[in-house]
């Protein structure tokens, strides 16, 4: 939509330097923005279908059925013209690799391999987790940033070089499950662990202190004199493991 209301906006700068014709006004701008915004954000929800849902894709039917609860009237040729600019203002680049992708084909392969916590079970605390990291993104990495270097505070220099960990999806992949399979069956975190080094290579520590920097933000900071929250204890206890497998 921010491409869109760009695109309104210059065109309408262009109509009035080439026929000299007045701006339209805001209002009418935001009214023409506001009524392409709900059949624009379904396009984005049916091109999403698309490229992940495959066989269970949102169909036109289903979307025009939605709209007209809504009380917008719609047709099928506006539908499709909707989903073509959005395509458009994209360049077509709409199939692009996201963390959630990673999540999901490792958790295929640990199905395969026989992982002892089921698939499904670690999927929907992955979604959760990965909604967290997604909040918490800077502090998450800050921490992690901290603890590889073991140092407090870290140099311009070593941030720099720390760029690559933070566009690393197949690191944040196995960094959330193993979080999930904590937080899910701690007795079989170790294995998981195991399963997600033969597969991608990465070494048991990263991927360890990475699940651990995940846990010990899901809980937020703690006042000082009051309890710790079980999920800390869970986070602090998971370090220790981590340390007695290496």
């Amino acid at each position: 939509m921010v491409k869109q209301a760009e695109n309104i906006c210059q065109q309408a700068t262009i109509q009035q330097r080439n026929t000299k014709t007045e701006l339209q006004n805001w209002r009418a701008l935001k009214e023409q923005l506001f009524n392409k915004f709900i059949l624009r954000l379904v396009s984005c929800v049916q091109l999403a279908s698309k490229l992940s849902f495959h066989y269970k894709i949102v169909s036109n039917i289903t979307v025009l059925n939605f709209l007209q609860a809504l009380g917008y009237i719609c047709t099928k040729e506006e539908l499709l013209e909707s989903e073509l600019d959005v395509l458009k203002s994209l360049n077509f680049q709409i199939n692009l690799p996201t963390p959630l992708a990673y999540v999901e084909m490792l958790l295929e392969v640990l199905g395969y391999n026989g992982c002892l916590v089921p698939a499904t079970q670690l999927h929907a605390t992955c979604l959760t987790l990965l909604d967290l990291v997604y909040l918490l993104h800077e502090p998450i990495y800050e921490s992690l940033l901290r603890a590889s270097i073991e140092n407090s505070t870290p140099s311009q220099l070593q941030g720099e070089k720390f760029i690559s960990v933070k566009e690393d999806f197949m690191l944040l992949a196995v960094g959330i499950i193993a979080a999930s399979a904590f937080i899910q069956n701690h007795e079989c975190w170790s294995q998981v662990v195991g399963h997600l080094q033969s597969i991608t290579g990465i070494a048991s520590e990263s991927i360890a202190q990475f699940s651990y920097a995940i846990l010990t933000h899901s809980v937020g900071t703690n006042t000082p004199g009051q309890q710790q929250p079980t999920p800390h204890k869970a986070a602090r206890a998971l370090r220790t493991t981590a340390s007695s497998n290496t």
